[in-house]
């Protein structure tokens, strides 16, 4: 099987690594990749918003399968343009994808669809806005209504900072707060029949004890020791099943990777938001412990075929990812310093490039690297990545030091 991988970031990467592991996969190509994709993929240029360039790259290139990473181009029809050329493509087409793209047309799905989720306010200006954030009181929850990276919803106590979020952003969807732990659900689909991956969690906030703004993500694990043992048979008969019948009832079947972002509440799990690709740094732990081969799975998916797929298989142990963040990130990051010691195994480039002048490796966005590593258990795993860790130089970056410690030491607590 050819495979066209779409995207250039850490996700990318970690599924770059799936693909080039699974015996079926006899050529992978990424466009436009990064240096540490090139290590076991061929690199194309391309404009991956463009539908018909990257659909005339998988028929140039003869592929079998094409796999989009990013959200952008999902939401761009670039699923839509590569099927049109008779090419199987893993990911949900542009009114699909619309689930990650508008949080109102999410919630009007999980609302059609009786979703457990938090009640919510679709506000475009800043007397709607105010008159949201006061019945729900703080923390406030101001999320952009399009796409935003991952970093467009502001959770605060500062109402005139929420305000000042919506006002930044247009048109708004504003919430109430769901309290309990995060966890990420990945499900793929083939629009009928759905298999769950294994939940992890991220931290979204830069620094240690959840503290700090919000960021694409500086760490995550799975699994998770302290989730319900039925929490995702549960998650797949409330959220999942429904939600595909209501897209399949809109004329617009979900077909690819559903990313079900859930709190775990008093009243059980709540939806947070759907995105319609695999999660950044969630996937570098998931795919790590996925002993299943990848390609065949997400050709399963993007061929219809997912319910003859063989159950999954997993490895025994966890998985622990680290963020390697550039100076000044969650802000404008400062690029171009040169990188060593990113060679090694486990560490997953999010933010690389090599400079022209020398080829040196060198940092070129917010989020720079991942240091992922496995272990027997959590404990193993989170000392292996941030072993990782130690041994990279990037100067002035900063990391999170406490991420799976809450679960190592027992401390996540499920509310009553």
């Amino acid at each position: 099987m050819r495979v066209l991988l779409v995207g250039s970031g850490g996700r990318e990467h970690a599924l770059a690594l799936g693909l080039a592991a699974d015996p079926s996969v006899e050529r992978l190509i990424a466009a436009p990749g990064n240096p540490g994709i090139a290590g076991v993929a061929e690199l194309r240029q391309v404009d991956t918003a463009d539908p018909a360039a990257v659909a005339g790259l998988a028929v140039d290139e003869g592929v079998d399968l094409v796999v989009i990473g990013p959200e952008a181009p999902l939401v761009a029809g670039v699923a839509d343009a590569v099927r049109a050329k008779g090419v199987a493509c893993f990911g949900p087409s542009a009114e699909a994808a619309r689930l990650e793209g508008s949080k109102a047309f999410a919630k009007d799905v999980m609302t059609a669809a009786g979703v457990p989720t938090a009640r919510a306010y679709t506000c475009t200006d800043e007397a709607g806005t105010a008159r949201a954030l006061d019945e729900f009181g703080p923390p406030y929850v101001v999320k952009n209504d399009g796409l935003a990276a991952g970093k467009g919803v502001v959770v605060t106590d500062d109402r005139t900072a929420a305000l000042a979020h919506a006002a930044e952003c247009g048109r708004v969807v504003v919430e109430e707060y769901l309290a309990g732990p995060e966890v990420s659900l990945f499900v793929v689909t083939d629009g009928e029949a759905a298999v769950p991956l294994l939940p992890a969690q991220d931290f979204k906030r830069v620094g240690d004890g959840d503290s700090g703004p919000n960021t694409g993500g500086m760490g995550a694990y799975a699994p998770l020791p302290w989730t319900p043992s039925d929490l995702v048979d549960q998650v797949m008969r409330e959220v999942v099943h429904p939600t595909l019948a209501e897209m399949r009832r809109r004329g617009t079947p979900f077909a690819g990777l559903l990313y079900v972002g859930l709190a775990i509440t008093a009243a059980g799990p709540r939806v947070i938001e759907f995105n319609a690709r695999f999660g950044d740094p969630e996937t570098q732990v998931v795919l790590a412990l996925l002993e299943s081969p990848l390609g065949g799975l997400l050709h399963a998916a993007a061929t219809g075929s997912l319910a003859a797929h063989p159950p999954l298989r997993w490895r025994d142990g966890a998985a622990v990812t680290v963020v390697l963040a550039a100076a000044n990130y969650p802000g404008t990051p400062r690029t171009g310093d040169v990188i060593t010691g990113a060679e090694r195994p486990g560490v997953i480039h999010a933010g690389t490039a090599r400079r022209a002048a020398d080829g040196a490796l060198v940092s070129a966005g917010g989020r720079v690297l991942c240091a992922t590593a496995t272990g027997p258990d959590l404990a193993a795993a989170r000392d292996a990545a941030y072993a990782l860790v130690a041994g990279v130089e990037l100067p002035g970056s900063h990391h999170r030091r406490d991420i799976a410690d809450a679960a190592v030491r027992g401390a996540v607590t499920l509310p009553a």
